[in-house]
């Protein structure tokens, strides 16, 4: 068993593509192409992008998208002015919106990321709650996973639950993806089912997409608990983009509609049937909970 312990780690860059030199492109002028940036946890994502940026050339916005091995790359790429626009998960626009002094700028989110939540999950056999969670084993995502680490911790000590007396087991299988790849959600489950953790936390949308395709990992398990809601993935802009473009880019956005044939598929492999235009105050719990376990500045 590989009970991990310590709350506070700074988030770790793994090696990304080469910067671009600072002013090389005249990013976020109108009547230039738009440069979004994007994480490559999946072979999937160039397939989403080329979709996307199609459909954005047929609304009369050029939209070209870079991607990178890391969310801590991308948010470097923001704030260095490389990308005018990144697809963050929560963690990674926290950080941007941190070294933004809050003047960070949200363009969007999907449906599902305007209500995100966390699930702990235990054996369907064990009658237990989190207040049974000191001197237990609580298997965890990768640490800088908002939803499957850091807000699971979060929530536990606001419910008064002693973390120094929680092992935690973690598995960082995909650091700089942000629990994106879902692998480390996999195996919290598995560590349950096992019983090698009492209780696991995974994503409520993982857990329901799990269970949706019958995987074995989630069989004989069942939610315990789940947290508020909160707010996942986002467009992030510097405030310097100009606003006709902002205006552009979310109108397109706002009107991309599932029930149009040529765009369900790419829409079904981002999780979307719809887009919102995106607010701060579901980033709140988050922010705080990173300032507290030690992963802003």
């Amino acid at each position: 068993m590989r009970a991990l312990a310590g709350h506070g780690t700074q988030l770790k860059a793994s090696r990304g593509p080469v910067r671009a030199h600072k002013g090389s492109l005249k990013l976020g002028k109108v009547g230039t192409p738009l440069l979004v940036g994007a994480v490559a946890y999946n072979p999937r994502v160039v397939t989403v992008w080329e979709g996307f940026s199609e459909y954005f050339r047929r609304g009369g916005l050029m939209v070209e998208y870079v991607l990178f091995a890391n969310y801590e790359r991308l948010v470097d790429a923001l704030l260095d002015g490389i990308v005018d626009l990144a697809w963050n998960t929560n963690t990674a626009f926290v950080a941007a919106d941190s070294r933004l002094r809050g003047a960070a700028v949200i363009l969007g989110m999907r449906d599902v990321d305007a209500a995100y939540a966390t699930v702990l999950v235990a054996r369907a056999g064990d009658t237990v709650s989190v207040v049974d969670l000191p001197g237990a084993v609580l298997a965890l995502g990768s640490r800088d996973s908002g939803h499957a680490a850091i807000l699971p911790l979060h929530y536990m000590a606001e419910q008064g639950i002693d973390l120094d007396r929680v092992s935690l087991l973690r598995f960082d299988t995909d650091l700089g993806k942000h629990g994106d790849t879902g692998d480390s959600e996999r195996r919290v489950l598995h560590a349950v089912a096992v019983g090698e953790a009492l209780m696991g936390a995974v994503g409520d949308a993982t857990w329901i997409a799990l269970k949706a395709e019958g995987r074995p990992e989630t069989e004989g398990l069942n939610v315990i608990w789940r947290s508020p809601t909160y707010n996942h993935c986002c467009f992030t802009a510097r405030p310097e983009l100009p606003e006709p473009v902002r205006e552009q880019w979310l109108e397109l956005l706002l009107d991309m509609d599932y029930n149009d044939p040529e765009l369900r598929h790419y829409m079904d492999l981002e999780g979307v049937k719809r887009w919102l235009p995106g607010e701060r105050g579901g980033y709140e719990d988050l922010a705080e909970a990173m300032g507290k376990q030690g992963y802003l500045p």
